[in-house]
């Protein structure tokens, strides 16, 4: 027993430190992407600023020269008693007066800050691939949503074996609490006294994953049975996760609480969740329960090896004082409440 325990925790250990290893290259390699991509653009940004630098630059030059030419003009003129004659004066500056003012022209073709532009095409390029590469990124994470989706099973509930409170959809994927009790054949499968429905397919391999929607509700229990587990009268392990035979998670007055065998685990978590998803993977003898939009793990029960097909179980719950009155829903995949997004290969029965 110590040795096959020391085997999974070294195996684990192994796959743990593999994956933190591709995650932190796949982060070194975005990292260093980031780091060449704003080195390009604060390159050029520096070379833009440096060119307008030196524009500014010239044109003080050109000011500074045009005052020292006015400081000249005015100072022959005050040297001047008399009227000038403006032929003579015209043609004893015409020359400087000439070269100055090609100057100034030349300096302001080559000085408007408008012929030092931003190459925004180039930088729209490179939002264009950011943005493919975030939605490639997205398309592939979260991990464990992706792997966990692609188990999804189709499978509808078994209105013979539902208590006679519940009704159940045409589509018979959903059950709804109704305090109508329905003249019902009492099957020898149907449940008489708790509010328990299970799937018409049954699964004993593979890896299977369902998702319920529980938005709304105040009351609940989800999980997976094998059809032994008792449907009559009042005992205790009718309920799901209180005998052997059944695995649960039940949430009632805001707490979470997985049950099998009777044992309690309370779980810490307060959150009102819109959709719970269940995992049997029968390679590594587990269930697992998430929260479904983020693939949040609730709780996992290692059976080891199951001894029979398991069945999806669920108890919708009573009216509890007028806050239960949403029906537990079937996420089945390709429907219209399940993520289109994502490929589903089937698994045989």
């Amino acid at each position: 027993m110590a040795a096959r325990q020391s085997e999974i925790s070294r195996k684990s250990s192994v796959i743990r430190e593999s994956i933190i290893q591709k995650y932190q290259q796949i982060q070194a390699l975005l990292d260093e992407d980031l780091s060449i991509t704003l080195s390009h653009l604060e390159m050029e940004e520096r070379a833009a600023v440096s060119t307008l630098d030196g524009l500014m630059e010239s044109s003080c030059s050109l000011i500074r020269e045009l005052e020292q030419n006015l400081v000249q003009l005015t100072v022959a003129l005050n040297q001047t008693n008399t009227e000038p004659d403006p032929e003579s004066f015209i043609s004893s500056t015409e020359l400087q007066t000439i070269e100055t003012m090609d100057g100034v022209v030349d300096l302001l073709k080559g000085t408007d800050p408008i012929s030092v532009s931003f190459d925004e095409d180039k930088a729209d390029q490179i939002l264009s691939l950011t943005s493919s590469m975030l939605q490639q990124i997205c398309s592939q994470t979260p991990t464990i949503k992706k792997l966990v989706k692609s188990y999804s099973s189709e499978v509808c509930l078994d209105p013979d074996t539902a208590h006679p409170k519940l009704l159940i959809s045409p589509r018979h994927d959903s059950a709804t609490y109704t305090d109508t009790w329905q003249e019902l054949p009492d099957l020898p499968g149907r449940f008489d006294t708790t509010l328990n429905v299970i799937s018409l397919q049954g699964y004993s391999f593979g890896r299977h994953y369902w998702e319920i929607d529980v938005t709304g509700k105040s009351y609940w229990e989800i999980g997976v049975t094998y059809l032994s587990i008792p449907r009559k009268g009042t005992a205790e392990n009718c309920w799901l996760g209180r005998g052997d035979e059944s695995w649960c998670v039940e949430f009632f007055d805001g707490a979470y609480t997985a049950w099998h065998g009777g044992v309690p685990h309370r779980l810490p978590f307060t959150k009102h969740f819109c959709r719970i998803g269940v995992l049997c993977n029968f390679p590594a003898g587990l269930v697992t329960f998430f929260e479904a939009a983020h693939m949040a793990p609730l709780y996992s029960f290692c059976v080891g090896s199951f001894s029979d097909r398991l069945h999806l179980a669920f108890c919708p719950g009573h009216e509890h004082d007028g806050s239960n009155s949403e029906p537990l829903v079937i996420c089945n995949p390709l429907s219209p409440t399940s993520d289109p997004g994502i490929q589903i290969p089937q698994e045989n029965l």
